[in-house]
């Protein structure tokens, strides 16, 4: 078992990552709640409710479950306010334990949930993709997603614990893990050059789930985001260098209509791209860009960026719209070297110039 503490003084909380933690839920539980209600897919919850189920029974309380649909449709404000109908209608209040089962987008709904529901209540993520492992189950960004953009309906909202079993990922898709790696590859990339040079070694033995490489990947990989996510909560600074890959990805999923692409694919274009352009604009020495797409190509992902020819407006717009925006310029994150970020002020033109 490993565990990564997220630092924030008396909102500190701990990612436990443990083979078999979803049926023992019961035990990492220290929280005073009345009731608890899981917040999941019709798939997820088919494959994984009854174990958090059963690790929760001991404790006596009333359970209920709540479904919404899979991947990016869950996330919008329609689903938001029929589950708070839902957690009305069971009498729940500030007690009431609110547990996102599920991958990305079921971790952030569930935590734009809690965060709202009179104005909040106890949130534990159980995140079942390692996308969500790695990522959206730790930092306490909660979100839901609007037509105009990717998250920009959210609040910043810290769960009382993440339970990370990497059990779960033997049923996840290959293409689903793949994606998760993604994030996991930025990590390094904007981070931690040893770490990266690790996967370099050990990408494969992790996408093939090798036991002891796939536990180790994803404690390292949450000891990243929980050092940096300790430093600058509320992405006043710092924070921003987890958005490495995120500008051109979002876009990427807007234009798309969120629908095709996964998350992960769309940053791992985001990165290839951010890295050449971090080469272009005299940022990274050269062959920077080269390593990292070596590394994203050998984990199956996508490097090459679409066509803008016939989409550009749209790609321009939904740059223009995202949440890093600041008169007219968008906190683009570049690539000094690999292991080391910085935010550079670019205008979305300045962005896309560097496709043509």
């Amino acid at each position: 078992m490993s565990t990564v503490t997220v630092m924030l003084n008396d909102r500190s909380y701990p990612v436990v990552i443990r083979s078999g933690c979803l049926g023992n839920a019961a035990e990492l539980l220290s929280e005073d709640v009345d009731r608890i209600v899981v917040v999941t897919t019709p798939r997820v919850g088919g494959l994984y409710f009854d174990a958090l189920e059963g690790g929760l029974r001991s404790l006596g309380l009333d359970l209920h479950r709540l479904s919404v649909p899979d991947g990016e449709r869950a996330k919008t404000m329609r689903t938001a306010s029929r589950l708070h109908g839902e957690l009305a209608d069971l009498g729940a209040d500030r007690q009431t334990l609110i547990i996102g089962l599920g991958g990305g987008a079921v971790c952030d709904l569930a935590g734009f949930v809690a965060s709202t529901y009179m104005r909040g209540t106890p949130l534990i993520q159980v995140p079942t993709t390692l996308l969500a492992h790695v990522d959206a189950s730790v930092g306490g960004k909660t979100a839901v997603n609007h037509p105009r953009g990717k998250n920009l309906i959210g609040t910043f909202y810290q769960p009382h614990l993440v339970a990370i079993d990497p059990d779960v990922l033997a049923s996840l898709p290959a293409r689903d893990r793949r994606s998760g790696m993604a994030e996991v590859i930025k990590h390094g990339a904007l981070w931690d050059e040893g770490f990266f040079s690790w996967l370099e070694e050990n990408v494969q033995a992790a996408l093939e789930l090798d036991t002891e490489i796939i536990s180790e990947t994803i404690a390292r990989s949450v000891a990243i985001k929980a050092e940096v996510v300790s430093l600058d909560e509320r992405e006043g600074g710092l924070r921003a260098l987890l958005n490495f890959g995120h500008t051109l990805g979002h876009a990427i999923e807007s234009v798309a209509g969120f629908r095709g692409v996964r998350h992960g694919e769309a940053v791992a274009m985001g990165m290839a791209f951010a890295a050449e352009l971090s080469e272009r604009l005299g940022l990274a020495p050269k062959g920077t860009a080269e390593r990292l797409i070596s590394l994203l190509d050998r984990a199956g992902l996508r490097t090459t960026a679409p066509d803008w020819s016939e989409q550009k407006s749209a790609y321009l717009q939904a740059i223009a719209v995202d949440k890093k925006v600041r008169s007219q310029k968008v906190g683009f994150v570049a690539l000094r070297e690999i292991g080391r970020a910085e935010v550079v002020r670019l205008s979305p033109e300045e962005i896309l110039a560097g496709a043509e």
